[in-house]
């Protein structure tokens, strides 16, 4: 009777040996299905987000100091170069215009009398001399009291699209206050910022001295209607995010772009000759990126490669890989390393329209 439960345990132990070594000739029976890299040109598009500016954005204020008058215009409305936008009461500066104008006649008929007198040796040189400045100061006072009596009427310095006022008629302004602010719309300068490796990629390319050309996404998800060229690289990174600020400028012929906008840049990186790869081939270690690479002998070895980029369902290869390795493309979690499996070859042009993917 104590020998039943050790016959027992026997029992136990063979139909267990039983059932795995069902599994093995099971797993050494399977094939697994691989594939190789596909080798050909391609593009990714990134987005950055971006602040799209018009290429000029001013604030008008008053150059002079008194009541606010008039105001010809409204808020959001279009305004063409020299058109007036604010009358501040000139009462006070047309006046001094007068005045200046009467002293300057005044010293021009000095003026007239000294050079008589100077032609007849009554009076010296020196006298004539002191004549004639005067009436030049004179005439400069008058120009002064113009300029001040012509801003009184603020203007548009160019063409645009003004922004809610600031005062109303009958405010009393210093010198100097805010009326609005002012928009030339005609061309947007976008700015969006690009991480330092993305830059170096960016620099040292060969078509670095070409203007490239990028796309802007709307908030609304809907591509603005309008191409952008790549002009300018500010001169500094930001330290803290590790990003430098590019500009790109974008015709805006129907001034459907406003100051203060957001939107994403999307940039088309191209690749050359890349080596391509549908993702579910690889699987992750500790943040870095493996496939199972399949040998002459069919044996799988682990193998470790670096992504340049992504595309839905595919990887962009950059290091790890040569176009005639074979890699493990189902049953990734069914094999281990240094194993030697049974493998059934599939064209990787076959395998990727299966995943629904579309690459250039």
């Amino acid at each position: 009777m104590k020998n039943i439960p050790v016959f027992i345990i026997l029992c136990a132990l063979l139909a267990q040996i039983g059932c795995k070594s069902k599994e093995e000739a099971k797993h050494h029976d399977t094939k697994f299905l691989v594939t190789s890299p596909i080798q050909k040109d391609t593009s990714i598009t990134k987005d950055y987000v971006a602040q799209i500016h018009s290429i000029r954005h001013i604030e008008l204020r008053a150059l002079e100091k008194g009541y606010l008058k008039e105001i010809h215009v409204d808020e959001g409305q279009y305004v063409q170069k020299g058109q007036k936008m604010f009358n501040i009461m000139p009462n006070v500066y047309q006046a001094d215009l007068q005045k200046a104008e009467a002293e300057a006649k005044i010293a021009e008929i000095e003026l007239n009398n000294t050079q008589l007198l100077a032609d007849g040796n009554v009076v010296s040189t020196n006298e004539l001399s002191m004549a004639k400045a005067t009436l030049e100061k004179a005439k400069a006072e008058v120009s002064l009291a113009k300029t001040h009596l012509g801003f009184t009427d603020v203007r548009a310095p160019f063409d645009g699209i003004m922004d809610h006022l600031h005062v109303r008629e009958g405010s009393l302004l210093d010198e100097g206050e805010l009326l609005t602010t002012l928009s030339d719309n005609s061309q947007m300068w976008v700015y969006f910022n690009v991480p330092e490796a993305e830059y170096l990629d960016y620099i040292m390319s060969k078509d670095k001295d070409e203007k490239k050309s990028v796309g802007l996404l709307l908030a609304n998800n809907k591509p603005f209607n309008q191409k952008g060229i790549v002009q300018t690289i500010e001169g500094e990174f930001n330290n803290e995010t590790g990003n430098i600020a590019f500009r790109a400028t974008f015709p805006n012929p129907d001034k459907i772009l406003r100051h203060g906008e957001t939107g994403s840049i999307l940039m088309t990186i191209p690749f050359k000759d890349a080596l391509i790869i549908p993702q579910k081939a690889t699987f992750e270690i500790l943040d870095k990126k493996y496939v199972f690479v399949i040998d002459k002998d069919n044996v799988v070895q682990q193998t470790e490669v670096s992504v340049a980029a992504e595309l839905p369902h595919l990887f962009v290869i950059s290091n790890g890989l040569k176009p005639e390795d074979k890699i493990l493309l189902d049953g990734i979690r069914m094999v281990k390393n240094q194993e030697k499996i049974q493998t059934e070859f599939a064209e990787p042009n076959e395998v990727i329209p299966k995943l629904a993917v579309y690459a250039e």
